[in-house]
């Protein structure tokens, strides 16, 4: 069967396993070719081909619920359910998301884009099935790092204690997440895994019965059921762990061998209530490089399919905010042995990869584990440490309670630095870093503040650890400004202090961390038209700078405020609330991103969408403030000036 026919993974059922290793091999074929050519996720996709084919052959799509946690390997997924034609705009505006999207397909179960939420999705499943009196089968795939984070746990440890509902959960174990997984749970999967009994038995066994005389090298089919009895016998203790917390356990299983999981999740769906099949991958399998570097093979930008290396940038472009964090914070390391990063499970992409190969000893990471993280950093600033928190924005929204509880109520010296704030393109909604300044304006004792560039940046983390409280600071995704940096010397800042970038008569603009830029070519746009702007850096969102905004907000009456982050709750919002408070009252632009969802795009894409490119900010002041043309803004100045 060709690929490009499927448009119904029902369309499976009665292949032979030969059909089926070939609709695999097209799959990983049409996998790479997208890949390679537009960037997106690469090595969870091509380790869970075989695995996701096996699996649909044991379940009709129409009734049936599968679950795929994060969505970083649901790309075969998409390719079996109808939209291969489409898969060449993966990730691209408009095109097929980079993660599942209920609203994108009828197969598409649930949508996700952080770790560790299948499991607690099916099992709902399966509830309201039960509770509806109907029948059809519930699946989670989750892999052993999304296994770490403690929903998937507090969700085993429910569905355990539910022994008539019916959940198969598969734990797709590549000894990977994005970096290597950490941690007990991990550790004893990993131990399982590569345990001698194991080894000697898929491998050793396997290979002397091929080379039987009479085998003539071929392993019958018979013998390979019988090769995964012997292996799960090996083993007895595997599943010790998950038959204690309530659920049948299978495995650990060979997740290439299509047969073989055909036959183990046919036995799984017959066990009723909780079964966990444990499915042994290799992530990248079938592309060399991908296999070699699990890690830098996760996710891609477009590459060379041949030799494997990334397509170099027209261009050169600034190090990346991320990098100069890594850098500075290595730096700081080694001034202080009391500063410690803190990552959780995303080491390369918050830049504290970096950390752990020039001083593992003040590096820790915690796996996929945020609510921990924080609170882990709390604990150790206690003791008179002082961690270095780094998330991605999206990410930290799942230790909110942590953030206010756990440091800011106790004024606790934790330094927050959210990567990825604003918008990240093109993994869409779920990763849009739009919501921490709102999110962080109203928790308690903390300061919050955010750099015009990437040299500011540095001087920000050294204030942060020089501050006796908690602190947040955004990074945006991607390059910097181009700045000089320096290598070491940071001057602190004083906290809550903005700086004037430019002088005007016209309008007051006021800018907050990557917007500030923008700001200012905005200021020369409208300078063309003859319209002379007050610039600010504003620096901090909380303390504000109130002594600097305040007086220019009276004498210029006309403010705009930019921010990239959501309008409701933010910058902008808290600019105008510390002006009404003292009632002062002028008319007022907020530039922002709107209360929408952001879908996956290019950043500039989404930014134009959104009218937050200067040209486009430029046409909405001069509208706001009916200033159409030169002559008109000279006659309003005029007139200002006999008020007055």
């Amino acid at each position: 069967m060709r690929l490009s026919d499927l448009t119904h993974p029902n369309q499976l059922h009665g292949l032979s396993i030969a059909q089926l290793e070939d609709v695999a091999c097209q799959i990983r074929e049409r996998h790479l070719q997208v890949v390679s050519t537009s960037g997106g996720h690469l090595g969870p996709g091509l380790g869970v081909v075989e695995l996701t084919i096996a699996l649909y052959q044991t379940l009709d799509l129409d009734r049936d619920r599968v679950v795929w946690d994060v969505g970083h390997q649901a790309y075969p997924h998409k390719l079996i359910t109808g939209r291969y034609g489409d898969f060449d705009s993966l990730r691209q505006q408009n095109g097929v998301s980079g993660y599942l999207k209920r609203s994108e397909s009828p197969f598409d179960h649930f949508g996700a884009g952080h770790a560790s939420t299948s499991i607690s999705a099916a099992l709902g499943m399966a509830l309201a099935r039960d509770a509806r009196g109907e029948d059809f089968k519930c699946v989670a795939v989750i892999g052993d790092g999304g296994l770490t984070g403690g929903m998937a746990l507090e969700a085993i440890n429910h569905a355990g204690h539910l022994p008539n509902t019916p959940l198969l959960v598969v734990l797709n174990d590549n000894d990977m997440s994005i970096s290597p997984p950490v941690g007990a749970l991990s550790t004893y999967l990993n131990r399982m895994r590569h345990s001698p009994p194991l080894q000697f038995i898929s491998d050793s066994v396997q290979e002397s019965v091929k080379n039987l005389p009479f085998m003539g090298g071929e392993l019958p089919e018979e013998l390979k059921s019988l090769k995964g009895s012997m292996r799960r016998l090996a083993v007895p203790k595997v599943g010790a762990v998950f038959e204690e917390l309530g659920f049948s356990y299978i495995g650990p299983i060979d997740g290439h061998d299509i047969a073989e999981m055909i036959r183990t999740f046919n036995t799984a769906h017959r066990v009723g209530g909780p079964v966990l099949v444990h499915v042994a991958t290799t992530k990248g399998k079938g592309y060399p490089y991908a296999e070699a570097d699990q890690v830098g093979y996760h996710a891609q930008s477009a590459f060379d399919l041949t030799t494997g290396k990334s397509k170099p940038s027209k261009s050169p472009k600034p190090p990346s905010y991320s990098k100069v964090f890594g850098q500075t914070l290595v730096k700081l390391c080694e001034q202080d042995p009391k500063v410690f990063g803190i990552t959780a499970a995303m080491a390369t992409g918050t830049g504290l990869d970096l950390l752990q190969k020039a001083n593992p000893k003040q590096y820790i990471d915690v796996g996929i584990a945020e609510q921990h993280a924080v609170t882990l950093a709390a604990g150790m600033a206690c003791e008179g440490l002082k961690p270095v928190v780094a998330i991605y924005s999206t990410f930290l929204q799942r230790a909110y309670d942590q953030l206010i509880h756990d440091v800011g109520i106790q004024k606790l010296p934790v330094t927050f630095v959210l990567d990825r704030a604003g918008i990240v393109g093109a993994d869409g909604p779920t990763h849009q870093g739009q919501y921490d300044i709102s999110y962080l304006r109203a928790v308690p004792n903390f300061t919050v503040m955010a750099p015009k560039d990437e040299s500011e940046l540095q001087r920000m983390l050294v204030t942060s650890l020089q501050h006796d409280g908690p602190i947040a600071l955004r990074i945006p995704r991607g390059s910097g400004e181009g700045v000089p940096l320096m290598e070491e010397g940071w001057k602190p800042l004083k906290i809550g202090r903005g700086e004037i970038l430019s002088e005007g008569e016209d309008l007051l603009i006021v800018a907050y961390g990557s917007m500030v830029p923008t700001a200012i070519a905005t200021a020369e746009l409208l300078k063309e038209s003859g319209i002379t702007s007050t610039v600010i850096n504003a620096r901090f969102l909380r303390p504000l700078d109130q002594a600097l905004i305040h007086p220019f907000a009276r004498r210029l009456n006309k403010l705009v405020t930019m921010e990239e982050g959501a309008l409701p709750g933010g910058f902008g919002s808290a600019v105008v609330e510390s002006l009404t408070d003292q009632e002062i009252h002028i008319s007022t632009l907020r530039i922002g991103i709107p209360d929408k969802l952001i879908d996956h795009a290019s950043p500039d894409q989404s930014k134009e969408s959104l009218g937050l490119t200067s040209i486009q900010i430029k046409e909405r002041i001069m509208d706001y403030f009916n200033w159409a043309l030169s002559e008109s803004v000279e006659k309003d100045k005029q007139i200002e000036k006999l008020k007055n």
